[in-house]
Formats: C-alpha cells, structure tokens, sequence
C-alpha cells in the first residue's frame, strides 16, 4: 500500500524576523536591566521548529559580570510575531501571559518555567517579548505530529504513553483547582461582551474568526459551527469558573521520563469552564489523527481517547465532567480558524498556492462535520 505524502502545509514558516542582529539587540536590553558593568553578551541558538504556530520562541544563553563573577544563564524568549508575518491571532497579550505563569508558579506545584524580565514595549526586538528559564527534556512534536511515527512518544512501550497521558490531566486537574480563578486571574477574562465567561470565550473567537477571514475569505463550516454554539450556549454553562490553561496539548509540555516538567504556551489562557481544557486535549489528539487516517498511516487510536482523559482527570480532581459535544464543536471552530491563519501565512511566504476552497486547509473537516451532523446542527 503506497502511503500519501504529509500535506504541503504541515511545515510552516513562521517569521522573516533576521536571526542575525537578535543577539546584539538583546544584549544591549540586558545591560539596561543588569547592575552597571555587566557587559552582557547572549548567543542565539536555534529556535524550535518542529512545534508550534505562533509565537516565536528563541532559545538563547546569556553571560554577564556581577559582583566581580561571570554569571550564565539559559533561556528562552518567547516573542509575539509581526504583524507583517500573518500571525494566528489578532493580538499578543504577553503581559498577561508572564504573569499567569508566574502566579501559576507562586501558587501550585505545577510545574512552568520560571519567569525573568519582561520587554513590553516592542521597542528592542520590534515586539514585546519576555524571557523565562529553559527546561531541559522532550516534547511530542507537532511537525509532522508525533503519532505519524518514528519518534519518542510513538514508539515508546504503551505503558509509558499511559504515564505521559495521566501526568499530564493530573496537571491539568491542579490548574483548575486553584481557587478564586475568577478574582486572581481576572486580567484572562476575555475583553468581550456577555453574561459569563464563556459567552465571552465564545464572542472572543467570533471577533477571531472575524479577523481571520480579512486575508482568506469565509468559511461556511466555520460559520456553521458558530450558529450552533450560539444556539446551544445555555446548555453548556457549567457555572463553574477556573483557570483554563487554553493551549492544554502534549505538545505543549516538556516532559522527562514521560512526566511534566514544564508547562508551556500560555497564549490561549482564560478563565471559563474546565471543560475547555479538557475537549481541547482530547480533539487536538483527534485532529492528528483524523490526518493519519487520510494518510492511511496506523496512528494512536489508544492515546488520549476522551473516556480515559475524563476517568483520569475525575479521579484527580474529584470533580464531575459535564458532556463534552459543545466544547468540541468550539475546539472544532478554533481548530478552523487556526488553518485559516496558518494557510494564509504559507500562501504569503509562497509556501502553498491559494486553494479555491479554503476548507481545503482544514485537515479535520471531515471530523468537523461528523461531530456536527452527530449533534444535530
């Protein structure tokens, strides 16, 4: 049987930022927040490719003098894009993103990199960007996505998959039970109109969805998705409100022995139902595999099903799981919306030629669809 090839946008460039002057720019920020003297010099390693689709992470070492001692240090920079590069959203809060981290750390034994300086203004590297500590380990790549096979996590002995995949609800579990979610991490309440939270999560990805199609046009599965969230709000308010990780993805963690050590992309945090987090893990496994299947590859169908995700994170949080099908339809229209800006940003740097249908860039239509035929809409 002949395999099909990966499709052409899995690889994504992400910024025509220019490698080359990062490091002096840098170093010449760091002498204005070091003491007098420090003379701080930074080399920029590569930044990581083979995850992500939105900000740009720079991974770099920093040396300076202090005290008389050469001080070192490891980190990475996490920078919000251009807007020139197509970025996937329409804005990057990373003020908030450093501190949610930051209270995630001072509050729970949640494992994320701890914090450092923050550059808010743009002016140093064109856009604002803060530095936090790297975390040595591995994370389940995204390009091409780890269940496509010949990695880490794929071939590791089912036992271990099961660790990686309970370490990580557990974690998700102690996110949402912080308590005051709504009082200490208000500045995520999305800034738009309505009742609760998550009619304003809701009108936050509409206004996205809005931005989104400026570059590549409408698409009517995307709207289809809306008109039944809207409808269907009500039934899935929860009146519960915690932190919501946002981004809540394997890929997003770093592990070591197939455990959390770092917590990453906080971009999408917000405060709102836990089971935002908790459809957000199960259908970002379930959109990879909706392509393994379309490539007639073998996948994880054992990995991160929704019974297992529900079972464990019941168990840790001691908590009920309400049902699922609204915050997948949501998922699903984030999931749209991110091919959409993803596509427009290959299209721009000639990556890919403009499709005439744009759903053409949306690898998990066809699991799209058959939750919403399954539901009704």
């Amino acid at each position: 049987m002949t395999q099909a090839p990966p499709p052409a946008d899995m690889k994504l460039q992400r910024s025509s930022r220019d490698a080359a002057t990062v490091p002096a720019q840098l170093a010449d920020w760091l002498a204005t927040l070091l003491p007098a003297g420090a003379d701080p010099h930074v080399v920029l390693h590569s930044g990581i490719d083979a995850n992500g689709m939105s900000s740009e992470t720079m991974i770099l070492d920093a040396s300076w003098t202090e005290e008389g001692e050469l001080r070192r240090g490891e980190y990475v920079a996490r920078v919000a894009p251009a807007a020139a590069d197509f970025p996937v959203f329409p804005s990057y809060a990373l003020q908030e993103q450093h501190d949610a981290m930051r209270l995630v750390g001072e509050l729970t034994d949640v494992p994320v990199p701890q914090v450092r300086w923050m550059e808010p203004t743009g002016t140093v590297l064109g856009t604002p960007f803060f530095l936090m500590d790297r975390v040595d380990g591995v994370i389940p790549q995204d390009v091409l996505p780890y269940n496509f096979g010949d990695n880490w996590l794929h071939d590791a002995d089912p036992t271990d998959q099961r660790r990686l995949q309970d370490r990580t609800v557990e974690v998700i579990a102690a996110l949402h039970a912080i308590p005051d979610a709504s009082s200490r991490f208000a500045f995520l309440d999305p800034h738009q109109a309505g009742e609760t939270p998550l009619a304003r999560n809701l009108a936050r990805t509409r206004a996205w969805y809005d931005f989104a199609v400026t570059d590549i046009g409408r698409s009517p599965l995307a709207e289809r998705g809306l008109a039944w969230l809207e409808e269907h709000l009500a039934d899935a308010e929860t009146g519960e409100t915690v932190l919501c990780w946002g981004d809540s993805r394997v890929g997003n963690v770093i592990y070591r022995d197939f455990t959390p050590v770092a917590v990453l992309d906080w971009e999408m945090a917000a405060i709102g139902p836990r089971e935002l987090d908790l459809s957000w893990i199960v259908f970002a496994h379930r959109v990879f595999e909706s392509i393994t299947g379309m490539l007639e590859l073998p996948g994880m169908p054992h990995f991160l099903r929704e019974e297992d995700i529900v079972a464990t994170y019941e168990q840790a949080s001691g908590t009920t799981v309400g049902d699922l099908t609204w915050y997948h339809v949501y998922n699903a229209v984030q999931w749209c919306i991110v091919f959409m800006r993803t596509g427009a940003r290959s299209i721009h740097f000639g990556e890919i030629e403009r499709p005439d249908d744009i759903e053409t860039l949306m690898h998990h239509k066809p699991l799209m669809e058959s939750i919403l035929d399954g539901a009704g809409a």
